[in-house]
């Protein structure tokens, strides 16, 4: 562990603890609530919450903790790895080696870049991602802060920018007066230990969430071993009627192997990745009916270490700083109008490489005014529609300036909805353009400054309908991407930076909830991809996913899931002209599955369930690269327990 990070994470976590305790209250005034266990009286739906569509046309996918917690996920990557329209890659069963191939999500085709990304990850709207390369790396994005992830599969600029498409987790709050604690630990295969501690609490108008969680394997394969160490904290303060305040933290320190192609030169691997992170933000929100919108100042540093290769290159350090605000005010001046402004100011830094050879750093900032309006026209319990329209334009402190426009309408009658949205996603060029022209290739000089801004075009066109017990929906898109920043090579010379990549997908993703009782819950969904050029990779033709949650004998719970993919090129995109995808894996299909029990001791209700899980229960040969098998049939159990 750094010792900056060490007494960082120390200072702000015991901030977090003094402000928690400046306002106690004793036990015997707030009695504990008892806790009923989730999903007794109505099973929830399995793999995803649900789809949402904003009053702008724009969708999103909502995966809750009840998700994560029925699906064994560990970490983001199989957390989403059933969401229509989401694949992932990876080499180890606990940990994630970088991004890309040895640990990365990809949605629609979008995010297999690097250095860059068409995806940024954010918790609670705040970036937390590798800013020096530009892209996510998955190990800093702890699922166990997440009452819910929301997935973003296109340009919202309503909500996000700087990004094609986005994933945000929601941290965790205490919601009912009361405290819980909740302890979880579990063992399997590969020595795969996890420990999860979480303590929360809301006296009044005070609440507070603390966590901690530890996860170990030693992997599938040789030097495939991992571990993931994450400490969390969030608390708040109402502030009157209409007003709050509330901090949230993060510290997280993981590291992972690459095991290297499957009777390959040892010499090849490329030894152990390691994340360290510290995250802060302080929000201030109101409330006042007609007028709703915070303000949010944040704060994280972090670096990704490239450690003990063996073929002996040096030790290189990767580190990235942000900090910003975000405001954002929501108003109905009249029935049924939504008028909607905000303002996102990011600074980027990044520096970092090998000990006797550290790149002294570039300073990115941004600023991202946005408005947007729309209509509320109709009757809510019969036919109504929401037109909208509104722009973000973006400020580069290297870069020119780009607008991003937004708008589409809702059509709604009863129980049918269509939607019809249109977004422009604006992305600039990282850090790693200045990195690669001063360090790695000197002679791209300073043609990165010519550089403009990868700009997509989307255009959505949905419909959903829910029955009684079932819900169905449908939606077409298409993505069309101009001005991808790559390296244009010699002749003639010398290499320059140009925006010449064009790329286009399209598609269609259609979704089946159906609960036929109020024990059985059963999901399905299917995403059909249409990628130009044809071997972008992460982008199968076709990807299914089915789960189901069954509830019997009043204390069980089955959870399966499964998920077929087609096959499909990988590897990163490289940044340089004329790179063509000629790596491929075939296709594959995944059961997995979850069966719980549930009881309760004591005169103090602990909660407790029993559970074991198991992956790949019909051990199945599968790669996310050549030569990387992923593991066979393989369990875990362990056990949970609440008061």
């Amino acid at each position: 562990m750094n010792g900056k990070f060490r007494v960082a994470a120390g200072t702000f976590f015991f901030a977090l603890w003094l402000f928690a305790s400046a306002f106690p209250a004793k036990a015997e005034e707030m009695p504990v609530a008892a806790h009923e266990l989730e999903g007794i009286v109505v099973t929830s739906t399995p793999i995803i919450q649900g789809n949402v569509v904003d009053s702008f046309g724009a969708t999103s996918t909502i995966v809750t903790e009840e998700q994560i917690r029925n699906l064994n996920a560990q970490d983001l990557a199989t957390a989403l790895r059933r969401t229509p329209g989401v694949n992932i890659s990876r080499y180890n069963h606990i940990g994630s080696h970088g991004g890309a191939q040895g640990g990365g999500v990809f949605i629609r085709g979008m995010g297999s870049s690097r250095p860059g990304s068409e995806i940024k990850t954010f918790i609670d709207g705040v970036p937390m991602y590798m800013g020096l390369w530009n892209h996510p790396l998955l190990d800093l994005l702890s699922v166990d802060t997440a009452a819910a992830i929301e997935v973003f599969k296109s340009p919202q600029p309503q909500r996000f920018g700087n990004a094609f498409g986005a994933i945000n987790i929601v941290p965790k709050r205490k919601m009912d007066d009361g405290f819980e604690t909740s302890l979880h630990v579990a063992g399997g295969s590969f020595d795969t230990i996890i420990q999860r501690a979480e303590h929360a609490g809301k006296v009044g108008g005070t609440d507070y969430y603390l966590g901690q969680s530890f996860r170990k394997s030693s992997g599938h394969r040789e030097k495939s071993d991992g571990q993931l160490t994450n400490y969390f904290g969030r608390v708040g303060r109402n502030l009157g009627e209409n007003w709050r305040a509330s901090a949230f933290g993060l510290y997280t320190d993981n590291h992972a192997w690459d095991p290297g192609e499957k009777g390959g030169d040892p010499l090849d691997r490329d030894g152990k990745y390691g994340t360290e992170a510290l995250m802060g933000s302080i929000k201030l929100e109101h409330d006042y009916g007609r007028a709703r919108g915070s303000v949010q100042v944040y704060s994280n540093r972090g670096e990704g270490q490239q450690l003990k290769r063996p073929d002996g290159r040096p030790d290189s350090t990767w580190e990235f700083t942000f900090y910003g605000v975000r405001a954002r005010e929501e108003f109905n001046p009249w029935q049924g109008g939504e008028l909607l402004l905000g303002l996102d100011h990011d600074v980027i830094k990044g520096e970092g490489g090998a000990a006797d050879d550290k790149w002294d750093g570039h300073t990115q900032r941004i600023t991202s005014p946005y408005a947007g309006f729309s209509q509320f026209i109709g009757d809510e319990y019969g036919l109504y529609a929401i037109p909208s329209a509104g722009l973000r334009r973006y400020h580069h402190n290297s870069f020119s300036s780009e607008n991003a426009p937004f708008g589409g309408i809702v059509l709604g009658y009863k129980n049918t909805q269509a939607h019809f949205g249109y977004s422009r996603g604006v992305i600039y060029p990282g850090n790693e353009v200045v990195y690669l022209s001063e360090r790695s290739i000197p002679a791209l000089g300073e043609s990165w400054k010519n550089l403009k801004a990868e700009t997509m075009d989307h255009f959505e066109v949905g419909i959903s309908h829910t029955w009684e017990t079932l819900r169905a929906e449908l939606v077409f898109f298409r993505d069309e991407g101009k001005n991808r920043y790559v390296i244009d090579p010699p002749p003639p010379f010398p290499p320059v930076y140009s925006n010449i990549g064009d790329y286009r997908t399209q598609g269609i993703e259609a979704t089946l909830a159906y609960d036929p009782t109020r024990s059985l819950s059963l999901f399905a969904g299917v995403t059909f991809l249409d990628a130009r050029p044809s071997d972008l990779p992460y982008a199968p033709d076709t990807t299914f996913s089915a789960g189901l949650n069954w509830r019997f004998m009043e204390d069980f719970l089955l959870s399966m899931d499964g998920q077929y993919v087609s096959s499909m090129y990988v590897n990163p995109q490289a940044r340089r002209d004329g790179a063509a995808g000629d790596t491929k894996v075939g296709s594959h299909y995944l059961l997995n599955g979850k069966l719980s029990y549930f009881f309760t001791l004591g005169p103090q209700k602990l909660d407790v369930e029993l559970f074991v899980a198991g992956e790949n229960l019909t051990d199945v040969n599968y790669e996310y690269r050549p030569g990387y098998p992923m593991p066979g049939i393989n369990g875990m159990a362990g056990v949970s327990m609440r008061f």
